[in-house]
């Protein structure tokens, strides 16, 4: 009975721990992405979406080190099914809706798709993922990571032209020693160089109250008697996704849309490319027949589902977070019915 109390207030020292991280987080790494001209999404589908991503991917290199190379992609899979059906569920109700822009929703929307149909692929015509396998998802990473680039790098470009010509009238404002004043660039230079750190702080904070949230929520599995491959399935999963969900939550109430959607769909993809490519090239990862049969159809599902709720109308609401909330826990207890 001590040991379930302290465990329940260990959950609960975590829990405040990863919420308050999330909130420095997010806003330290939104004002260095403005200082530098980076767009939202494109932050939220790289730094913000790998930094709450690095749990999942602990944890699938430490079941491969440990010899339970399987249970890193249950790992993935359940998080990415959670992260779309679950986060974005609660993210929308929360806030009222998500706006998704369409051109976003295109590029990285269809990308977390593709991966996920991808593995699928592998798995149905391996059985196994091999290092072959994994070679093919780290490069094809690589080559988002290139499209991005391309695509900030164009972004960039146009407003650098828009600047130009707002201020070709204008005449940069001169000091008595005849040079440009840089003390406010200065002052924006040492306040992006604190940001960093400040966000450096903010996700080392996600990082280990997320792995003491996954400790004490098994631990009062195994107190209270869960079974094991319940708590692999879906607390593991949902507790290495905390971070992904108390950012998203955090961006969406604040009308942080494009960092919000682009943190689930970046994890997603990050998760896939990188989660399990990485492991997968130091040993080969045995797949659970669920997970080909039903889990990672019902992960490419859910990614379908999200695309189509959203397009139309630019933006995910709250009846379609119902919905995504809902299919969640139809997937739950199917999955559960079928474990045993």
């Amino acid at each position: 009975m001590i040991d379930l109390i302290i465990n329940i207030v260990l959950l609960l020292v975590a829990l405040i721990i990863v919420i308050k991280s999330a909130d420095i987080f997010v806003d330290s790494l939104v004002e260095v992405g403005e200082s530098l001209g980076i767009s939202q999404i494109i932050l939220g589908v790289t730094a913000s979406a790998i930094g709450t991503s690095l749990p999942e991917f602990g944890s699938a290199m430490i079941a491969v080190f440990s010899g339970n190379p399987d249970i890193g992609v249950g790992v993935v899979i359940g998080s990415n099914i959670w992260n779309i059906a679950g986060i974005l569920g609660i993210s929308s109700l929360a806030a009222g809706y998500i706006f998704v822009k369409k051109e976003e929703l295109k590029r990285d929307g269809l990308m977390t798709l593709l991966t996920a149909v991808i593995l699928l692929i592998f798995m149905l015509l391996f059985n196994d993922i091999t290092r072959v396998v994994g070679v093919v998802l780290v490069v094809v990473y690589i080559i988002y990571l290139y499209i991005l680039i391309k695509s900030q790098h164009k972004k960039s470009n146009s407003e650098e032209l828009e600047v130009e010509e707002s201020t070709k009238s204008e005449k940069p404002e001169i000091s008595s020693s005849g040079s440009v004043l840089v003390e406010e660039v200065m002052v924006s230079g040492r306040s992006r160089n604190k940001n960093i750190l400040i966000s450096l702080v903010g996700l080392i904070g996600l990082i280990l109250g997320s792995r003491l949230l996954v400790y004490s929520g098994v631990e009062i599995g195994e107190l209270t008697g869960v079974p094991q491959i319940i708590m692999g399935l879906f607390a593991l999963a949902i507790g290495t996704s905390m971070p992904e969900l108390v950012v998203t939550v955090r961006s969406a109430m604040k009308k942080m849309h494009s960092l919000s959607i682009g943190t689930v769909l970046g994890s997603n993809i990050f998760n896939i490319l990188i989660g399990i490519g990485i492991p997968s090239l130091f040993m080969t990862i045995p797949v659970e027949k669920l997970a080909v049969s039903f889990d990672a159809p019902v992960m490419i599902g859910v990614t379908a589902l999200l695309i189509l709720l959203s397009y139309r109308k630019s933006k995910l609401s709250r009846i379609g977070g119902a919905v995504l909330i809902s299919v969640y826990v139809a997937y739950i207890v199917t999955r559960i019915y079928l474990s045993f």
